[in-house]
């Protein structure tokens, strides 16, 4: 090896990755202290969707949550362990119906309520810092469509001799 360990930098990401981990436990928190177990925030979204909707293909969940069919079905599957939700087989052998079992059902009005406490939280912090999370977030994916991320880092990516 004949440069320096680059990991030995301070990661970018680290405080981002950090700060939404911390966020996401305190939202688990609320639901512990609700008595409300094995669910962690990530569950909200979909159950309320599928409340809302009725039962989905996974395919057509992750469609209508901006989400990857790999990720809501890795959701998925965490959720029927905690018997939130039941999968059905679909109009065809390769798609699986998703709907939501009476836990799921009965989770959905304080989900509901979560949720839009979350979003006044959001608000409020935004209001409280002198750059709002939201528009931060909002101008980065600006920047980003101006100039894609893979041409950014394509510019700065200095590659090894062969």
């Amino acid at each position: 090896m004949t440069s320096s360990d680059p990991t030995a930098l301070p990661d970018p990401w680290h405080g981002l990755h950090e700060l939404l981990a911390a966020m996401e436990a305190e939202i688990e928190q609320v639901y512990v202290e609700r008595g409300i177990t094995g669910v962690r925030p990530r569950f909200a979204y979909p159950l309320i969707r599928l409340a809302h909707t009725g039962p989905l293909t996974i395919r057509e969940l992750a469609t209508s949550l901006g989400r990857s069919h790999s990720a809501v079905s890795q959701t998925i599957a965490a959720m029927r362990k905690e018997d939130l939700v039941t999968s059905e087989p679909g109009p065809d052998a390769r798609t699986r119906r998703i709907d939501l079992t009476e836990r799921g059902r009965l989770l959905v009005p304080f989900l509901e309520a979560e949720w839009r406490a979350t979003h006044e939280t959001v608000a409020e912090l935004d209001r409280e810092i002198p750059y709002a999370m939201t528009a931060v977030v909002e101008q980065v994916r600006r920047a980003l469509a101006r100039r894609p991320m893979r041409q950014r880092i394509l510019h700065h990516l200095v590659e090894p001799p062969p």
